[in-house]
């Protein structure tokens, strides 16, 4: 047996190409990650629902940038839920993991029946990259639209990069006998490798002003864009999400013809970067007076991790711009003649 089929596929990136279509893709598969960002949050299922589709598409994208920090996708709404967050964070070492945290703000007065995507109202989509210290940030944001997140990132892909992208994701509580029951998560993802100038070549602007694949590619490519799509559409959710069927295996059942050929996996985990010292920066926009009101009646200034529930109290008078004290309670020097 090789290494490849020695892996145990549970929170794993395998990235792949079909060598015949000239398309490359990733299968991700989510069981502890998702299940430990969801167990943290009672959500109502709706609102799990559109979590687990942000941690997939997270799971997927980052791999695809060479990211030397962290990718974000956010999702702004005014309906019931109001934001989903997800952050990507590029492995530290060549061995190692890589980590994704995710999380959503919600009114549970106004979630209804309807599917999970209409629950966020109109709102827009975004994809930030920040490759780290010294380096200007990247945004690029998309309107709400297509029925799913994954709708909107593909619309992403078309427009801000011109690579014709497509999902196929499924998530859901996986029951077994005799077993608690937990999240678990999978799916692929298509991209057309980088096209000639040629190829862009006459392109149209899409409905209503949105880049679609047919706008961008043509003749062969085309053609091989859309074969891949109608294999991918082939796909059984329980496939998807596993675990019986393992990535190398759904691959070679959806495109053996197209002659897939895989590279190494990325293994996940959950990881959140929050720290004192992170929260104590962010706080040290604030006045004196600003913190005053945040001060609790016990006399403590406290916050909390949406990402990973940490808890993190602070003696007010070490906090803002017009601090007093450093963290450990020690008087700040001044320096008067700043004021001068």
């Amino acid at each position: 047996m090789n290494k490849i089929n020695q892996i145990a596929w549970d929170d794993t990136v395998l990235p792949f190409q079909l060598d015949r279509s000239d398309i490359r893709g990733r299968v991700a598969r989510l069981d502890g990650v998702l299940d430990h960002i969801l167990s943290r949050h009672d959500y109502p299922p709706a609102v799990s629902a559109l979590v687990a589709e942000i941690a997939l598409l997270t799971a997927l994208i980052g791999p695809t940038v060479k990211l030397r920090w962290k990718l974000s996708l956010q999702v702004r709404g005014t309906g019931a839920v109001r934001t989903i967050a997800a952050d990507y964070f590029a492995p530290e070492a060549e061995d190692a993991p890589a980590r994704i945290r995710a999380w959503a703000s919600y009114d549970a007065d106004r979630l209804d029946g309807r599917a999970p995507f209409e629950q966020i109202g109109d709102g827009y989509f975004a994809i930030l990259i920040d490759q780290g210290a010294g380096s200007t940030p990247y945004q690029g944001i998309t309107p709400l639209a297509g029925g799913s997140l994954s709708a909107c990132a593909q619309t992403y892909f078309a427009q801000s990069e011109q690579l014709p992208t497509r999902f196929q994701l499924s998530s859901g509580l996986s029951r077994v006998a005799g077993q608690p029951a937990h999240w678990r998560a999978g799916g692929v993802m298509l991209q057309t490798l980088p096209a000639t100038p040629a190829a862009h070549a006459e392109g149209g602007s899409g409905e209503g002003g949105l880049i679609e694949a047919a706008d961008i590619l043509q003749g062969a490519e085309s053609e091989n864009w859309n074969r891949a799509n109608l294999l991918l559409d082939t796909v059984e959710a329980l496939e998807l999400i596993g675990p019986t069927v393992g990535p190398t295996d759904l691959l070679l059942r959806l495109f053996h013809e197209e002659t897939p050929r895989v590279y190494d996996p990325q293994r996940v985990e959950f990881g959140c970067s929050c720290t004192a010292e992170r929260v104590r920066d962010t706080l040290s926009i604030y006045s004196a007076k600003d913190i005053a009101h945040m001060t609790t009646p016990q006399g403590s200034v406290t916050a909390d991790c949406q990402f990973c529930g940490a808890h993190y109290e602070f003696d007010p008078r070490s906090l803002g711009f017009e601090a007093t004290v450093d963290a450990d309670g020690a008087p700040l020097e001044r320096d008067n003649r700043a004021a001068e």
